[in-house]
């Protein structure tokens, strides 16, 4: 089914043909109908499959199809939960309300960066306002913007958001719009903490599910390589020389670890920056364009920095550690393999890891090839899926089982609770 088919405006059908997109992908070809009828939207949909697209471009047909003044009061307000994914999504309204005309005013406002040019920004009011929860409340507190006349509420990423711990500012956020609005709810998944938060916030919402909970999109090529924990750098290093990747983007689980795996590649001649919390937002913004550019080879990026990165054509992805929480697993690889490409997922996996590697597996039902590189074999190779040890056979009944570790003086083995708080 072409775009032209799903009742989008013609300056909006030149812009997408601009972008390089031929045909709507599932997400699109069912949400955008859905969001042109005004009706409230649950969907999920793995990173990559073009979710943004999927309520940008029937918002921007509904709004340029009126007139307004000169101050525009905010129509629709989209939330996400990180700088760089509110950026980039600013960045594609922009794109695609490119040849609308006349044109619609997006803003961006997110934290990190001073609040009184986005004051000042703000002053004439927005068609569209994308921010983060925290940044938009800070606004709402300076009387800097008014949500009273906003029409549709996007909530992106919302999956992320909760596990940001946002629920609250969402809360507080819902309570200043209008009672009757469309609201658009976008997630990586259907988890039960998303069902609660759509409880009193959808009406009648239609439900779209592209791809099974917790997966990953089948054109990401999966591994992973074990290997010791202290031999991870080199092996990184080895392998972007070796395989000449020109493009990679790594997670490590801290900013410090983030920081000193950058300087090493630095200092072997592989050009790379780190992204994270500690970054200011000019420096992340700096190197997030570096590489999307070409000029920096490897970007390092946290988990909560990584969110809303999106380049079409990124070809790996690297975990050099695991992450804590399984989910954010599948959050990862997806920023490789997007739009139907392919693309590859690397993981180093220590030892200590093996016990998380096989819980990412049981969360999304198969098993993750492994292999070692020569040179840098791990010192102790795990099998694939987890075997149960016997359990020890319990005492038979009315049997005593003498406790010969246990002191004579119960008291002394207790916890002050107080003093340890």
């Amino acid at each position: 089914m072409p775009f032209s088919k799903l009742g989008l405006s013609a300056p909006l059908l030149q812009a997408i043909a601009e972008a390089g997109y031929a045909t709507p992908s599932p997400i699109q070809i069912q949400a955008i109908p859905a969001v042109l009828d005004g009706h409230d939207l649950l969907a999920a949909a793995q990173t990559g499959t073009g979710k943004t697209a999927g309520f940008a471009l029937p918002l921007l047909h509904r709004l340029s199809q009126r007139s307004y003044g000169a101050n525009r009061p905010i129509r629709v307000l989209i939330l996400t939960p990180t700088r760089e994914l509110a950026a980039q999504v600013g960045e594609s309204v922009a794109q695609y309300g490119a040849h609308l005309h006349p044109k619609l005013k997006t803003e961006v406002v997110f934290g990190g960066v001073k609040i009184n040019p986005q004051m000042m920004r703000l002053r004439g009011g927005a068609d569209i306002l994308v921010a983060t929860p925290g940044r938009l409340l800070d606004l709402v507190n300076q009387n800097a913007v008014k949500l009273d006349k906003v029409e549709t509420l996007v909530l992106d990423e919302a999956d992320r958001m909760l596990d940001m711990g946002f629920i609250r500012d969402i809360r507080k956020i819902i309570a200043l719009l209008p009672k009757k609005r469309q609201n658009l709810l976008f997630s990586a998944t259907f988890s039960d903490e998303i069902r609660k938060l759509t409880t009193g916030l959808l009406t009648n919402p239609i439900k779209i599910e592209v791809a099974p909970r917790n997966t990953a999109a089948e054109t990401v090529k999966q591994i992973a390589y074990l290997c010791n924990k202290a031999s991870k750098a080199d092996l990184l290093c080895h392998l972007i020389k070796t395989e000449s990747w020109q493009q990679v983007l790594v997670f490590t689980s801290t900013k410090h670890g983030a920081n000193r795996l950058t300087e090493k590649l630095n200092k072997i001649d592989i050009h790379a920056a780190a992204i994270h919390g500690n970054k200011s937002q000019g420096a992340r913004t700096t190197a997030l364009s570096g590489f999307k550019a070409g000029t920096i080879r490897v970007l390092v990026a946290t988990d909560v920095a990584a969110r809303g990165i999106d380049i079409a054509l990124l070809p790996y992805v690297v975990n050099y550690e695991l992450p804590r929480a399984p989910a954010d697993y599948v959050h990862r690889i997806g920023r490789t393999g997007r739009a139907g490409e392919e693309g590859q997922a690397i993981s180093l996996v220590s030892h200590d890891e093996v016990g998380a590697l096989r819980v990412i597996e049981k969360l999304m039902g198969g098993v993750i090839q492994r292999d070692q590189v020569v040179g840098y074999e791990a010192s102790a190779i795990a099998p694939p899926m987890p075997v149960e040890a016997p359990r020890a056979p319990r005492p038979p009944r009315n049997t005593i089982v003498k406790n010969t570790g246990a002191k004579k003086n119960p008291a002394k083995n207790k916890i002050n609770v107080s003093a340890s708080r």
